[in-house]
């Protein structure tokens, strides 16, 4: 008896048809949403902290110039005297401690900084700024500094409350998992808005939830490019994630290089040299150090670094932070005053770059003011976003069911295709990322244990009725 062609069609086996992107975004759906529910609610405290914290860093810039005036300030001159007059007042107005860095005036109306280390009284990881007037010599003050950008005592304590809320190197983990969230819950938020199948109608006219979900989802849209930039310059000089990132680059050739301030001689015996074996450097040989590396076309703003021991180097760097920014270095032998190494920012590797443009931008100085307004902007669609996500929590219970959490089991709806390399990816990003990936193991472990009992009351309800 012979086969029709339809039914030995019918018998051949099949391959699987593909899943329809309309069924795999109508899965995934709740999936995600039930995760930036849940993200939200319970990140959205350490996210409430660093953003109002951010933004009264990123003002702090600002507040300085008129805090500090009188020492960062003064009227400008005619002639600006020798460098080495200006740190030898520096010194006889603070003769404790060791010059640590000299940052001469910048700019015609801007005071030369002397930076004294191991000044009693003063926190060991930050140095004593003493700022001298380059037209007279005279000291207008001296302030407490911490870092490479300048960072006074206002600045410095608004720098500690947002980065670890002046709790040490423990409080770190608060703002590390802060920024380990950020990204997820902005990138489920516009997945969410972006996959809505139903019309996206205009706020105006609405009232309670419907409208500050529409509220909370347009801003949010706006904003999530700003927050996916913060987490990831943020995770960047965290403590666990930024250790890793640092491997990462290590292990790619991209790490940040440095300068080499070995000159290969002892000039412990050379007069006027400014260096000797467990001595300060003397000032005299500052204006020298200075010329060499002007001549190297190294414009302001510079600082001067001292030598360590005798067969060291000065090094004088840039310390332009801002667009367009200025960071090249060069080594200059005190004895002979030749330039024994150089490093130019524009030989940095790739990821190196990148590096240092998204640590500026994220602290707000590589674009000035713009850069600081910007991120103050963010920190308050942040603050109004975490605010509107609580209420919309608050909105949807009811009476007796305040704070209604979205539905359980979401996950399997999802198709295997799309959830196992899912697992897979949320897994190695859990690796180098562990303040995500231990909480997220932590809320599954959590959510599957009063899931199950929930399900066991459920069973034991319906066998008593």
């Amino acid at each position: 008896m012979s086969t029709t062609p339809s039914a030995a069609t019918d018998a051949s086996p099949r391959p699987a048809a593909p899943v329809p992107a309309r069924s795999v975004r109508s899965a995934l759906r709740p999936l995600i949403l039930r995760l930036h529910f849940y993200a939200g609610v319970l990140v959205a405290p350490f996210l409430l902290v660093a953003a109002a914290t951010g933004l009264l860093y990123a003002a702090s810039f600002q507040a300085e110039k008129i805090v500090y005036a009188h020492e960062l300030t003064v009227p400008a001159g005619d002639h600006k005297l020798p460098l080495s007059e200006q740190v030898a007042a520096a010194r006889t107005a603070h003769p404790e401690g060791k010059v640590s860095v000299v940052r001469p005036s910048p700019e015609a109306d801007a005071t030369t900084r002397v930076l004294l280390s191991g000044v009693p009284g003063v926190d060991p990881d930050h140095t004593l700024a003493v700022f001298v007037d380059p037209y007279t010599a005279k000291v207008r003050g001296s302030l407490e500094q911490y870092g490479s950008t300048g960072a006074l005592p206002l600045r410095t304590w608004l720098d500690g409350l947002h980065g670890n809320l002046r709790l040490g190197e423990s409080g770190r983990l608060y703002s590390e998992l802060a920024a380990s969230w950020l990204w997820v819950i902005a990138g489920g938020g516009l997945l969410l808005w972006f996959g809505r199948r139903r019309d996206r109608r205009t706020v105006r006219g609405t009232s309670g939830r419907r409208r500050t979900l529409g509220l909370h989802g347009t801003l949010g849209v706006w904003a999530a490019a700003g927050f996916l930039f913060l987490s990831a310059t943020g995770l960047t000089w965290s403590t666990y994630a930024g250790a890793n990132i640092d491997t990462l680059r290590t292990s790619l050739h991209q790490a940040t290089p440095a300068i080499s301030a070995a000159t290969g001689g002892d000039h412990a015996g050379h007069s006027g040299s400014g260096t000797g074996a467990g001595k300060e450097a003397t000032p005299q040989g500052l204006d020298a150090i200075l010329a060499a590396a002007r001549a190297r076309g190294l414009g302001d703003p510079v600082e001067i670094v001292p030598p360590a021991d005798a067969s060291s180097a000065y090094v004088v760097k840039q310390i332009q932070r801002s667009w367009p920014e200025k960071q090249d270095a060069v080594a200059v032998d005190p004895a002979s005053g030749k330039v024994v190494d150089e490093l130019r920012f524009a030989d940095y590797p790739l990821l190196a770059k990148l590096t240092r443009w998204g640590i500026d931008a994220h602290t707000g100085t590589l674009f000035g003011l713009v850069n600081q307004i910007a991120l103050m902007a963010l920190a308050l669609a942040l603050i109004l976003l975490v605010v509107w996500g609580y209420r919309m929590w608050w909105l949807r219970g009811r009476a007796s069911a305040f704070g209604r959490p979205i539905p359980r089991g979401a996950w399997q709806h999802v198709p295997p295709q799309i959830l196992v390399p899912a697992l897979a990816a949320v897994a190695v990003l859990g690796y180098f990322v562990p303040l995500l990936g231990i909480p997220l193991a932590v809320f599954l472990a959590v959510d599957v244990l009063l899931g199950e009992i929930a399900h066991r009351r459920g069973r034991r309800t319906g066998a008593a009725g």
